[in-house]
């Protein structure tokens, strides 16, 4: 099992990925209206079609996201039970 440290710091590489996400997908909504606005199909079919991909994506590092937090909270209950045996 790894350590809680190790967690936790896969868990903020986890977090930064979710918001470039995040970053990327909110950047080609606003490309996705401003193709609207003019009036742009085939164009704006294929950033939809992006955007359905990015949000499939995101959902999925949202999920990895949330299991992980279970970890780290398994593995500092675990450690802290741990210090406490240790130091009673």
């Amino acid at each position: 099992m790894k350590s809680f440290e190790e967690l936790v710091n896969e868990q903020m590489l986890i977090m930064d990925k979710l918001l470039n996400m995040q970053t990327e997908l909110d950047h080609y909504r606003e490309l996705e209206e401003e193709l609207r606005k003019r009036k742009k199909e085939d164009d704006l079919l294929s950033v939809q079609d992006d955007i359905i991909e990015m949000k499939e994506e995101l959902n999925s590092i949202q999920n990895l996201f949330m299991q992980l937090t279970e970890r780290v909270i398994e593995s500092y209950q675990t450690k802290s039970a741990t210090d406490k045996i240790m130091h009673d």
